[in-house]
């Protein structure tokens, strides 16, 4: 695979010379760990529907990556090449990555939620030649789904199969053997290691153009976020992550998979969210630090509040996604005893604010943080001209984070010559230079902390035969923050029902996440005067409660 991370070179010198880049690697880190705490633990990997659960030292884990690095060169993956993992948060899946980094292949984290037609334009696009699934997971068969889509992959080689019992399985591939004794091991684990500019990570991210864009980032890229993050957080060796919030997505692979390792500290990896599971296990194991959006927030208050059972542990929860109501601060404050942070972030560059831990708590639901040390950040007209302080704008963020660019799409890259990234959020930014999400100029919905790839699912409800017209809008939610409604017009003489929709999208293999959940049928939609339809005036209907 080549890959076109235009973004990277003109400013690499900029960010060594201001000790941004720090030129290491996962390997580096994960070798550090071995030579410094061999036999501490690293790892606790909880399988829920299983009762399985699994540990490792930093010993057995590197000893295992090797492994499986081993093992992955033996199916022809090499340097560049992409090995898609769409996992749960299971052990294999913080394997298959240092694996990768191990022989220079790129990890391209999937969504257990994506079904046929998501994977078949990722797996497509991005050229994985080896694709990691579960055999089953939440009672759907992934390895009968991907075999169905390999004809028509030209890329893909091989598909491993975790808790197969057949020859594809992941034990019988990749982690059985022991193929770190091999003879030719030690090459294969040194001469292809990947050096910090390098694409370590390739994750796809909705937006407004009506496919996924695969983000690419570096060692460098993502390293540049998670020190300093850490550091903000207070965060080190002696510290236990908790990760419930999916490795697939931006926040649990770098925080719940690099960031321990970058820290020598331990992690305990939950698969399917269950508050009650979640404080048992956080109670168990000690776990002082965790990262999730706001429904897991709020379960896991609730939760401690009707069961009485205390985590003392629990120093820090960041939560990011959607804004933090107050009442849930002060909830989750009386109960866990944990400091509340808010944040804000992208795929494109990992979290970009938080508040700081000295914060009055107030902050936590009034802003969404200020610049980690590496960002700025700035607040323009349309003009591109900055605004002053306290008016909404478009928010832009250049940051030793931004990602290399988008692959093969560097059109949409949304960044100026200068480094500035159109976030397409909209934002203010106060006298102390914190900011506060205010909008979007992207037309994208936040379910629970996942997007919503608004143009596709709105492409698709044009093919319904009863609908004339579609628009996908959000309507709040307590718990997810936004769902997502479908706004249609019927064709003359048809009807069209919340159900029927359903069908039809689950018929075409969309996510179940996608999915509207309401549905509001109108005679016209609001237009501007050249036909485009008006969705802030949908959202206000929606909120007066109006159809």
């Amino acid at each position: 695979m080549q890959f076109d991370a235009l973004l990277l070179p003109p400013r690499r010198a900029r960010m060594l010379a201001q000790g941004l880049w720090h030129e290491r690697t996962i390997n580096d880190d994960l070798d550090d760990c071995l030579a410094a705490f061999p036999d501490k633990l690293a790892l606790t990997a909880v399988q829920m529907e299983q009762g399985v659960t699994t540990r490792f030292t930093y010993r057995e884990l590197a000893r295992m990556a090797d492994r499986v690095a081993v093992g992955l060169s033996r199916l022809g993956v090499g340097r560049n090449d992409v090995v898609a993992c769409q996992l749960p948060n299971w052990w294999q899946f913080t394997v298959a990555y240092l694996a990768c980094s191990r022989i220079g292949a790129v990890m391209n984290p999937l969504m257990h939620i994506f079904r046929e037609r998501e994977l078949s334009f990722m797996l497509k696009h991005g050229e994985a030649s080896v694709v990691i699934v579960p055999k089953a997971f939440r009672g759907f068969d992934f390895e009968q789904m991907v075999t169905a889509l390999q004809p028509s992959l030209p890329h893909l080689r091989q598909i491993v199969v975790v808790n197969g019992a057949g020859a594809n399985s992941f034990d019988a591939l990749l982690s059985g053997p022991d193929w770190e004794n091999q003879p030719d091991a030690q090459d294969i684990l040194t001469r292809s290691r990947p050096g910090p500019d390098d694409i370590t990570q390739m994750i796809y991210t909705s937006g407004t153009t009506g496919e996924p864009k695969g983000v690419m980032h570096s060692a460098n890229t993502t390293m540049a976020n998670i020190i300093p993050y850490a550091q903000r957080l207070r965060l080190g060796a002696d510290d236990v992550v908790f990760m419930a919030s999916p490795m697939a997505h931006q926040t649990g692979f770098m925080y719940g998979l690099m960031m321990p390792v970058m820290l020598k500290a331990s992690v305990v990896l939950q698969d399917l969210w269950d508050p009650v599971r979640a404080i048992e296990l956080i109670r168990a194991e000690g776990a002082s630090f965790t990262m999730a959006s706001t429904p897991f927030l709020t379960d896991l208050a609730r939760t401690v509040a009707e069961t009485g059972s205390a985590l003392p542990s629990l120093r820090t929860f960041l939560c990011a996604g959607a804004p933090i109501p107050g009442p849930l601060v002060e909830q989750a404050r009386k109960v866990l005893g944990t400091k509340i942070v808010s944040a804000w972030g992208m795929t494109e560059n990992g979290a970009v604010t938080t508040i700081l831990l000295d914060d009055d708590d107030a902050r936590a639901v009034t802003t969404d943080g200020l610049a980690l040390p590496g960002a700025e950040l700035k607040v323009v007209d349309d003009l591109g001209q900055v605004l002053p302080l306290g008016q909404p704008g478009r928010l832009l963020a250049r940051s030793c984070s931004n990602f290399g660019g988008y692959l093969r799409r560097p059109h949409l890259n949304a960044t100026d010559a200068d480094d500035w990234l159109d976030t397409g959020d909209l934002a203010r930014i106060d006298a102390q230079g914190y900011i506060r999400i205010t909008g979007r100029s992207k037309d994208v919905i936040i379910r629970g902390g996942e997007n919503i790839p608004v143009v596709e699912i709105e492409s698709l409800l044009y093919r319904h035969p009863d609908i004339a017209m579609a628009a996908l809008v959000a309507y709040p939610d307590e718990r997810l923050g936004e769902r997502a409604c479908a706004v249609v017009v019927p064709r003359p003489g048809r009807s069209v029902d919340l159900a029927s929709i359903i069908q039809f999208l689950k018929a075409e293999k969309v996510a179940a996440q996608y999915i509207p959940e309401r549905i509001v049928v109108r005679d016209a939609m609001p237009t501007t005067p050249s036909g485009k339809i008006q969705k802030f005036r949908l959202r206000e209907m929606l909120l007066e409660g109006a159809k």
